[in-house]
């Protein structure tokens, strides 16, 4: 079955992601085409990239590398769940992918985002590495405005509409996700 992991990308105590991982999580696992798994990255303690040949060599040395590496390998597809600090991702997130790169290859990638203008800023950095790491970004996306979709900007009430969202983003991961599958079995 295609598995779909869902990236937690914010590391920030006290993080709005966790709320909105959950119920990402929450939505995918009442699906019965793929399997959804809730990746936190606190979990994984990743330092500031500390690898010593780039990533696309693949030549990991770090524990802590290899233990993400086959997490990240596990999944045909991925969900990133991320914040927009600055007019970007968080650097939690942006760190955990450049620890890698065969391993995100030949896997669709869809966006949940929230932040004062739903995300989406961070998001559109995000499609540019996922170009580089030759992943096929999906159209569909979630934008969480901390606005409408928290109370007192901490406590996630999403919209009813946002459900709709998610749907359309989950059903173009997986169908990418499936498609991809023979460039990834090469």
């Amino acid at each position: 079955m295609t598995r779909i992991g869902i990236i937690l990308g914010s590391t920030r105590p006290g993080r709005n992601g966790e709320a909105v991982a959950r119920w990402v999580h929450q939505v995918a696992g009442q699906r019965a085409d793929a399997e959804f798994e809730l990746v936190d990255l606190l979990d994984y303690k990743l330092p500031h990239l500390d690898e010593t040949l780039p990533p696309s060599l693949g030549q990991y040395t770090q524990p802590h590398t290899m233990a993400w590496a086959d997490k990240v390998a596990s999944f045909d597809g991925f969900v990133m769940v991320t914040p927009e600090y600055n007019h970007s991702t968080s650097g939690a997130l942006k760190n955990a992918i450049d620890f890698l790169y065969s391993e995100w290859n030949n896997k669709a990638v869809g966006f949940v985002s929230y932040g004062s203008v739903g995300g989406t800023r961070a998001v559109e950095h995000l499609r540019l590495i996922a170009a580089e790491l030759q992943m096929a970004d999906v159209r569909a996306q979630v934008a969480l405005s901390l606005f409408t979709d928290f109370k007192d900007f901490s406590v996630f009430t999403p919209n009813d509409f946002q459900r709709d969202s998610l749907t359309a983003m989950l059903d173009q991961v997986v169908a990418w996700s499936r498609a991809l599958a023979p460039l990834r079995a090469s």
